[in-house]
């Protein structure tokens, strides 16, 4: 199962998938699948066992999230 992280800018997006790689955490940025939401419309994936370390990284970042979002393949 994939999670996926979703911000109201780019940069933040971007920002985001750096920091992850950087921590060493596999990050990927993806769109926004159509059921959710985003200004932006850019989302950042990550494998959901990551997610306390990938929340933990994005705070001492101060990089904004909107939101953090459980998803299945389809």
């Amino acid at each position: 199962m994939a999670c996926l992280a979703t911000f109201k800018t780019t940069s933040a997006a971007l920002m985001f998938e750096r920091t992850c790689r950087k921590s060493g955490i596999a990050a990927r940025i993806a769109p926004v699948p159509r059921k959710l939401s985003s200004s932006c419309g850019l989302a950042c994936e990550f494998p959901c066992d990551m997610r306390k370390d990938v929340e933990a990284v994005a705070a001492e970042k101060k990089i904004s999230v909107a939101g953090y979002h459980d998803v299945t393949e389809e």
